[in-house]
């Protein structure tokens, strides 16, 4: 399933005021993406949200596809971006040999964590050889929800690099980094990057 109806359903509910809430792209961590990355490089986007990430990788050159697992919030990202934004479940994700990178912000951390390691695999497939991942999580010990019925993974560090070694991610780092989320919440996150070698 590689979703929770759930969650898709807060998300498609809440959509124009998650998109419009003025959250800022993570510009520090999307520069040290992209300098890893050839100039104009492709780049698919899992969960794009607004669309603030995407709308500061294409102000740099680069040619993003934005996606998003809910309608709703794909429409109004499409709105701030005046380009197409699909609407794609991380299940349905099957290309080959595509990207030469994948960013995915705040959102693979929805995936029932039985689930995640189809998905990691197929975003290893969608790479190019050489390829660069990026993606973030709430830290825990237990997958649970949160005050808003959200499914989280909630993982530890030490589980994330377990799951991403199966998946024959190679180079994994992980930085911790305090902050918030939606729900105004202290929240531990853990930011992976990982590269597909040739």
């Amino acid at each position: 399933m590689s979703h929770d109806p759930e969650t898709l359903r807060f998300y498609g509910a809440e959509a124009v005021k998650y998109t419009s809430r003025g959250r800022e792209p993570s510009r520090d961590r999307i520069e040290t993406f992209l300098a890893h990355l050839p100039p104009s490089a492709t780049v698919l986007e899992l969960g794009c949200g607004g669309g603030q990430d995407s709308e500061f990788m294409l102000a740099k050159g680069f040619d993003v596809r934005p996606t998003d697992g809910t309608p709703e919030i794909a429409h109004e990202a499409e709105k701030r971006l005046g380009i197409p934004v699909a609407t794609l479940l991380f299940g349905d994700l099957d290309a080959q040999d595509a990207y030469d990178g994948i960013w995915a912000n705040a959102c693979l951390l929805h995936i029932p964590r039985a689930e995640l390691p189809d998905i990691l695999a197929r975003i290893h497939t969608a790479l190019k050889a050489d390829g660069l991942f990026y993606a973030s999580f709430k830290a825990g010990e237990a997958e649970g929800r949160d005050g808003f019925d959200r499914y989280y993974n909630y993982p530890s560090e030490n589980w994330l690099r377990e799951i991403y070694a199966a998946s024959n991610w190679e180079a994994v780092s992980i930085e911790t980094e305090s902050g918030s989320g939606y729900d105004r919440k202290p929240t531990e996150w853990l930011h992976v990057q990982a590269e597909k070698r040739a």
